[in-house]
């Protein structure tokens, strides 16, 4: 049973990985992205839409899996530009903003699913490119079951956040994201191209944040469509990058943590219905903590970006 359990939770780690690290790349530029929910629903939506036609068309897994990839990370990157264009250009108010892509990205997912009907059995035989082990049959061993019997997309997750970590903290990409995150006028100041490198961010972020959301609905519950449940997930997410210290490297363990205390209540026996949705709340009262902790050590690479969820304006620098 532990072991099922540990392999459930780094199944479910990875949605959470894909949200925190697309949120942590936008938080970096300054931006705090709070539509990340919405953005995940909308991946949700492309992700199935691409891996339907690749696997209606006859592609194998593999490339059944590359085009459902580029269809949420085309979907999720559509609304980052959306949101980018907003808090960018436009300069509104980043909170009413990321809650209105949100809002929106909810509710066109819920059409999506209630429009579907039954029609959204269909999914299930596309998922299964998703749910096959990317080390093909494995055996009934403890270390099979838990490092090796995952999709790809498992392994892709925890790819991309040691690449978002790297390049965070030693290239001068990262750095300079960093920079614009800190004190945007002082890099423009230094040449760095603010306007691009929050663009930039704000796309590729919401990119890997909406896989996250095909990657529940195609290897998480093998294609069933469950309104609602993304959106949580999205909130779930946003909390990850205070937990993880807006360091995606932490960000894979936490999303371990996460994972395993959003699954723990299905393995608890005894409890009732409301009793297992009050569990759920516990990776929020976690975040809380390390918010408490974080503020008594107050240190710098313990805290936020500067400037985040601050408008620039070129002029005033």
């Amino acid at each position: 049973m532990i072991v099922k359990l540990i392999s459930q939770a780094i199944r479910f780690s990875a949605v959470f990985l894909y949200g925190s690290t697309g949120e942590t790349i936008i938080e970096k530029s300054g931006h705090l992205n709070l539509g990340i929910p919405g953005i995940m629903c909308f991946g949700a939506v492309g992700g199935c839409m691409g891996a339907y036609l690749a696997y209606n068309a006859g592609m194998g897994n593999f490339l059944t899996i590359i085009i459902a990839i580029i269809f949420a990370m085309l979907f999720g990157g559509a609304m980052g530009l959306l949101y980018g264009w907003f808090t960018i250009s436009l300069r509104c108010n980043q909170n009413v903003t990321g809650l209105t892509v949100t809002t929106f990205g909810a509710g066109v997912f819920g059409f999506w699913v209630t429009s579907m009907g039954e029609k959204g059995i269909r999914f299930y035989a596309a998922s299964r490119a998703f749910t096959a082990a990317m080390f093909g049959e494995v055996g009934d061993d403890w270390f099979s079951t838990i490092f090796l019997s995952h999709g790809t997309l498992v392994y892709v997750a925890i790819i991309i956040a040691v690449i978002a970590a790297i390049v965070l903290k030693k290239t001068r990409t990262g750095l300079s994201l960093t920079a614009v995150g800190e004190n945007p006028g002082a890099a423009d100041a230094a040449g760095i191209n603010v306007i691009k490198y929050k663009y930039v961010s704000c796309v590729l972020g919401a990119a890997i944040s909406g896989i996250g959301g095909a990657f529940y609905l195609l290897e998480c519950t093998r294609g069933s469509l469950e309104p609602g449940v993304i959106e949580g997930m999205g909130w779930l997410s946003v909390a990850l990058v205070i937990f993880s210290l807006w360091r995606p490297g932490i960000g894979i363990i936490g999303s371990f943590i996460f994972g395993l205390l959003y699954i723990l209540p299905n393995y608890i026996t005894g409890v009732n219905f409301a009793e297992k949705e009050i569990l759920k709340i516990i990776p929020y009262a976690v975040t809380a903590l390390v918010l408490i902790v974080i503020s008594f050590f107050n240190k710098r690479e313990t805290q936020p970006p500067a400037a985040l969820g601050l408008s620039y304006f070129r002029e005033d620098r």
